[in-house]
């Protein structure tokens, strides 16, 4: 027997067949003996359609107003699936956040979960009831509903696994697990049985959809086994496992891209002590997170200075930059969104050499000229135009020999 936390997304609660669906997958579980807890999404569209309802009655609408209207989709599919269970037999009851309660800190819109109260759904199922908890929301210290932001329901179950000290959080949702690449891009990527909590934080960093990056932090730090497997398959999905779990290391475990890029380029700044300070504390103070830099030197004492910030960004980084120009000194600045970031990421990397020259020799043969270049211990990352992504997806796919 296991004890188990089943979180179901958007889409695998769309609407009421779906929703029978997952309690038939929930019943599956419970039948086989296991203990089992189910955090849910709202139904796909619906956190949307709130989010919708706030802005048009108020641009600057007050956070936690907005956390009441948006926390709501959780309420009410944590509602239905029960329902749906209770159909079926089975003893279950829906839980919201500050039920349990789930507390988190006083960020409205994006707060963080700072513990979760395990015990008494740890003796309901023991009991044999199972809990179906409303994911994305908490209580924060001034007594309100709190959100964790777009993707917080991979949050909520993995720090209620953690809570729970379960064997394993599985999440469903429309793939049916990790793959090498966006099999969308490439046809023969292959999925993945398991991935380690370093690839799996990587790839989701740099534009690997599957997981959200926090949900997978928050893994990695409490130790939590995760599945990803879709609702609409049978079938083992990926496990996301500490790196001793994986025997044999590939070297490269996939290829991630992100359009969401924007590139910055700072022209003629004063080649002095401080300058880079001048530059990106502007941004920071705008909340605006930098990630590629690159810097080139000019003999005349000047500097260009080169970054991406996230595309939905870029006019606020220019805005910020352009309030600081008499600080700064620069000439002019330039910026280009059409941009996407390549990635490529494995654990293996650190005991192998020549990854990152086996990319770049590989964009160089297909004409494709790199922007910027970013590395981590287990990642190589390159800035390229966007409308050679899909090319450099393959070719890279194929030069690592991840190719089905």
């Amino acid at each position: 027997m296991a004890r188990i936390v089943m979180k179901f997304g958007g889409t695998s609660v769309a609407d009421l067949d779906r929703i029978r669906n997952v309690a038939r997958r929930v019943k599956a579980e419970a039948d086989q003996g296991h203990e089992v807890a189910v955090v849910v999404s709202a139904m796909a569209g619906v956190t949307n359609q709130l989010v919708g309802y706030c802005q048009s009655l108020s641009p600057l609408f007050d956070a936690r107003e907005y956390d009441t209207v948006v926390s709501t989709g959780e309420q009410v599919t944590s509602g239905l699936t029960a329902i749906a269970l209770q159909e079926l037999g089975q003893d279950a009851r829906s839980w919201q956040g500050w039920q349990i309660a789930v507390e988190t800190d006083g960020e409205h819109g994006k707060a963080r979960i700072e513990s979760i109260e395990g015990d008494e759904l740890i003796e309901r199922m023991r009991q044999g009831q199972i809990p179906v908890v409303a994911g994305f929301q908490g209580i924060g210290p001034d007594n309100r509903v709190t959100t964790l932001g777009r993707g917080g329901s991979d949050t909520s179950a993995v720090a209620l696994a953690a809570a729970l000290k379960a064997d394993r959080c599985d999440i469903y949702t429309d793939v049916d697990g990790v793959y090498t690449t966006d099999p969308r891009i490439v046809p023969h990527a292959r999925k993945l049985s398991r991935i380690t909590y370093e690839e799996m934080l990587e790839l989701a960093s740099v534009g690997a959809k599957v997981l959200q990056t926090r949900s997978v932090e928050l893994a990695m730090k409490e130790r939590v086994r995760v599945q990803v497997l879709s609702s609409f398959a049978e079938g083992p999905g990926t496990m996301v496992v500490d790196e001793e779990e994986v025997v044999e290391k590939e070297i490269v475990a996939g290829i991630a891209y992100s359009r969401d890029e924007a590139k910055v380029t700072v022209r003629r700044v004063p080649d002095r002590p401080g300058i880079a300070a001048a530059v990106f504390v502007p941004l920071a103070a705008a909340n605006i997170n930098v990630d590629m830099i690159v810097q080139n030197v000019a003999a005349d004492g000047t500097t260009d200075m080169t970054f991406t910030v996230g595309k939905a960004d870029m006019a606020r980084a220019l805005q910020a930059l352009n309030q600081a120009k008499a600080e700064i000194g620069f000439a002019e600045i330039n910026s280009d969104p059409n941009v996407a970031k390549i990635s490529v990421v494995g654990v293996g990397m650190r005991s192998h050499a020549g990854v990152a020259g086996t990319m770049f020799k590989t964009l160089a043969e297909r004409g494709i000229n790199i922007q910027a270049i970013t590395t981590s211990e287990i990642k190589v990352s390159v800035l390229v135009a966007a409308e050679y992504t899909e090319l450099a997806v393959r070719a890279l796919h194929s030069a690592y020999g991840l190719d089905a």
